[in-house]
This record gives C-alpha cells, structure tokens and sequence, in this order.
C-alpha cells in the first residue's frame, strides 16, 4: 500500500509539474543560457513548493483523519470530480507563455526566486487538499504514508526538472512548438485518469 502511495505522488509530481508554464520557459532559457544545473536551479525552487503545499494538505488529513474518517467518501467524490476539471482545463490550448522573470543569477539565489514564486499563490494547497482527497488519501493515513505522498510528490516534480534541462542540454536549442502541447495533454489525461478513477472507486463503496 504505500508503495502504491509514493507511486500515486510521484505520477502527481510529474503530471503538476510537465505542463510548461513561466516557471518552465524560464528552466528552458536558464539551460539554454547557462547549462543543465542553472535550468534544474530553476525548477528546483519549484519542486521545494510543490513539496510545502503537499506536506501541508497531507499534514492537515492526518491530524484530522478521525473527523475526515466520516466524510471521505464526498471527499473522494469532489476531489475526483476537481482533478477531471483540471485535466479538462489542461486539454484546452493555452496561449503562449512568457519566462519568469528574476533577477538572481546564482544557482541558489535563482533556487530561492522560483521558489517564492510559487509558494506566493496559497491556493495551491487547496487543490492539492482536493486532489489528495480524490486520491483517496483524506482519511485513515499515518504519518509514514503522508511522508511517502509528499516524498513522491517532490521526488515526481523534481524528477521533471532534471528531465527537461538535460532534454534541452542535449538538443542545444529550444524545444518544438509542439512539444509543450503534446506534454500538456498527457499531464491532463493522467489527471482525468485519476479523476475517473476516484469516482470509480467512490461508485463501488457506495454499490
């Protein structure tokens, strides 16, 4: 069980992060700029973020398992129902994207800037509250397995950072026009998949 866990966090991880934002064209022009470790720099302070959010969601599931306990199964439903939305959303085309800005230019001073901007939007850790719920992950886990979701989260977000910079650092130029719509809809359909697969199991409690 855990294992699937981890699993289940490290596909998050992936799928939250590949969807080519600000944060990714500036990974992207960072490598392109100064090398691989300047772009990973970059998604670094991201994946850190990603991690917080995480722990905080998780965090908060596991002090409140025993009231959770009583209502995971709507818990369930609704945050199956918000990770189809969002995978509806990412299937949508989205218009082209401008880099972050940020004025560091050290590997740790850049970690700690992309870093900020994204801790800076706190509604992430309602969607990641809903996407944990969906995942069947409200109630009834100790605080090993919370460690594994939030392990596997980073671990996922982080794992795709290091991918895109070495992808980059390989090809020595920018990626196909294509290539970040062709990302955009596998993270959208892994998070549908998810979704459908929440309100599965949400159908057969019930039946």
């Amino acid at each position: 069980m855990d294992t699937v866990v981890f699993g289940k966090g490290l596909v998050l991880g992936i799928a939250i992060a590949a969807p080519l934002g600000p944060i990714g064209a500036l990974c992207i022009n960072r490598t392109l700029e100064r090398g691989f470790w300047a772009g990973v720099a970059g998604g670094l302070g991201t994946a850190i973020a990603d991690g917080v959010y995480a722990l905080m969601a998780a965090a908060g599931f596991t002090a409140l398992g025993a009231v959770l306990g009583w209502i995971e199964l709507p818990l369930q439903v609704f945050g199956g129902f918000f990770l189809i939305y969002l995978g509806i959303k990412g299937l949508k085309p989205r218009p082209q994207v401008s880099a972050a800005s940020v004025d560091a230019r050290g590997l740790l001073s850049t970690t700690a800037a992309t870093f900020l901007l994204t801790i800076a939007n706190p509604a992430t850790i309602l969607s990641f509250a809903a996407i944990f719920a969906g995942l069947g992950l409200a109630a009834g886990q100790g605080s090993a397995t919370a460690a594994l979701l939030v392990a596997g989260v980073f671990l996922g977000s982080l794992g795709w950072w290091f991918f895109l910079s070495g992808l980059v650092s390989l090809l020595r130029t920018r990626l196909p026009d294509g290539f970040s719509a062709v990302v955009g809809r596998v993270s959208a359909i892994i998070l549908i998949a998810f979704g459908l697969t929440a309100l599965l199991h949400s159908l057969f409690a019930v039946l």
